[in-house]
């Protein structure tokens, strides 16, 4: 059953998926922590795999950047590949200043000032917001593990370049901890499709410092174990 931008079969996608958006990071995530991946899509480049975690089936693809692209992605699974489960693993830029490079969010809402879901129900500005179930059983594997993970709200933005520096302060003063480029989109299409989502996100860039493209691709373990405890 292929798609416009997916080449696999009906099938090939495990209901759990995770969703970063680099397409080399998915193929890094399918290799270090999936059991006999299989590669299922490579539309466009946009690399998806499945394999097992534990003896459960689960599945990776990459987003591209951004709520459109990551938008394109999590529908066709949705509704074509009956996907009921995303986890966004990314980066997330830092604002709230006792965050550190390599330090793991987990968005428990997600301002925004994307356009894409204004007109989705006329004088009301929806709540962007993850699945309790996922965002709990990430928090308890953080307790249990004794890794550390930081909740909070985060803002979606439609720009990287943003030049307006009353942005930053004024989310920082409603308890924003960081920025990034997809996850109040892809809390509302679970809504709107029907699947649970939750975005977990490595803190990779703070004023004045940041990860190289290099650090950007392959520093994404402890992300990702939260992603997949998630699913648990």
């Amino acid at each position: 059953m292929a798609t416009p931008h997916i080449s696999a079969a009906k099938g090939d996608f495990a209901p759990d998926v995770l969703m970063p958006g680099d397409p080399r990071r998915a193929k890094r995530i399918a290799e270090t922590f999936f059991d006999d991946p299989k590669l299922v899509t490579e539309v466009r480049g946009i690399l998806g795999y499945t394999g097992t975690f534990n003896d459960k089936p689960v599945s990776v693809i990459a987003s591209g950047m951004g709520v459109p692209s990551m938008a394109i992605y999590a529908t066709e699974l949705a509704r074509y590949y009956g996907v009921k489960r995303i986890v966004r693993v990314g980066t997330i830029g830092a604002m709230a200043p006792h965050l550190k490079l390599g330090d793991v969010i987990a968005a428990s809402s997600a301002h925004t000032d994307s356009a894409m879901t204004a007109r989705w129900v006329p004088g009301v500005s929806l709540s962007h917001a993850p699945d309790f179930g996922l965002l709990r059983k990430a928090v308890e594997y953080g307790e249990s593990s004794g890794k550390r993970i930081h909740v909070g709200p985060i803002f979606t933005g439609d720009s990287f370049y943003n030049s307006d520096p009353s942005v930053q302060p004024a989310l920082l003063m409603h308890g924003t901890l960081g920025v990034d480029m997809e996850a109040a989109g892809l809390y509302a299409l679970a809504l709107r499709e029907g699947f649970a989502a939750l975005m977990v996100g490595t803190v990779s860039d703070l004023p004045g410092a940041d990860m190289t493209a290099r650090e950007r691709e392959t520093t994404f373990a402890d992300m990702v174990s939260f992603g997949l405890a998630a699913f648990q």
